[in-house]
């Protein structure tokens, strides 16, 4: 059963309506209902369309966050092959909210480190929702250190609603955390690509995603605070979300105007969510793409192209 959002509830009644009528004619072997169901559908896909041509930044919030959508998880078990996850930090503990290991991409040994968020109750808990400790930063800095040392590119899958803010992260020094996993991110000398798959939310994103190349999936979004947490702090009011989510700019395609992302990967009719294999496979693609152009290039080339990547934005940002 396809979870509906808010906003597809219009969608939900017309594609119901047509189960409906296939699931009579299957009850009663007499019934001829293809062409009444034909219609809905048809119907159903114009809907679908006219919805996501024009989604707001608070609907593409919605969408990046739908249980349904494709997680970390399940870009590795379809992109890589002979996947080894590493875990810990040899420190204090090992963070379920941060996947990482050695694999192959497209026969290519590599690095690949990303947020899990859960697919069910049980997942989500372990993983505590994409919302990483410090233990999970220091886990991927010293994973990046494992590829510089091994000259493997370093992909990173990012879907996080932010870096988790307990008592515990913060006795352990969360914030110091996320600054070395950016300052590992701008000092590995080996090519570096970040995908937002999801939510790209605060410095728990910025820590995988300074890299060389950044593409953000079509209905993704990435920005320095959650729509209603910004609410919260500017009206005193998290209803304001939408509102908050306008001036934002967290869209894929207000990034791409302001330099922050290189690439929009378009996502399947009616997002992610409704072809899971569909938008994987044109990530592998995207992924394949961007470590492609960074081929030939030496550590210090690599290295000069990330900082000056993020010491230009401001400018690309204000002339946009």
């Amino acid at each position: 059963m396809t979870q509906y959002l808010d906003f597809e509830k219009p969608l939900a009644e017309v594609e119901g309506k047509a189960e409906e009528l296939r699931a009579m004619a299957r009850q009663d072997e007499s019934m001829d209902v293809t062409a009444e169901a034909q219609a809905l559908d048809s119907k159903a896909t114009t809907m679908l369309d006219d919805l996501y041509k024009t989604l707001t930044p608070w609907r593409k919030c919605q969408v990046a966050r739908h249980p349904e959508r494709p997680h970390c998880r399940d870009y590795i078990e379809a992109l890589f092959s002979e996947y080894t996850p590493l875990a810990g930090d040899r420190n204090f503990a090992d963070d379920h909210a941060i996947m990482g290991g050695l694999a192959r991409f497209n026969d290519r040994p590599v690095m690949v480190i990303g947020h899990e968020k859960g697919s069910d109750t049980k997942s989500r808990i372990e993983r505590n929702f994409g919302m990483a400790r410090p233990e999970g930063y220091r886990k991927a800095v010293r994973l990046m250190d494992l590829a510089g040392r091994f000259n493997l590119p370093v992909i990173t899958l990012v879907d996080t609603p932010g870096a988790y803010p307990g008592k515990g992260a913060e006795e352990r020094g969360q914030s110091e955390a996320i600054a070395r996993a950016t300052e590992k991110c701008l000092q590995i000398g080996v090519p570096l690509v970040s995908v937002i798959i999801g939510e790209g939310g605060s410095g728990g994103a910025v820590a995988f995603a300074t890299a060389n190349r950044v593409a953000m999936l079509e209905h993704s979004v990435y920005s320095v605070i959650s729509p209603e947490g910004c609410a919260s702090i500017l009206w005193k009011d998290s209803e304001k979300m939408r509102e908050a989510a306008e001036a934002l700019r967290l869209t894929a395609q207000d990034l791409k105007q302001l330099g922050v992302n290189d690439h929009i990967i378009p996502e399947p009719r009616g997002g992610a969510h409704r072809n899971p294999k569909e938008a994987i496979t044109a990530v592998g693609k995207s992924i394949e793409a961007m470590l492609k152009s960074l081929d030939g290039k030496d550590a210090k080339a690599l290295i000069k192209d990330r900082r000056g990547k993020y010491l230009d934005m401001g400018d690309r940002g204000l002339a946009a």
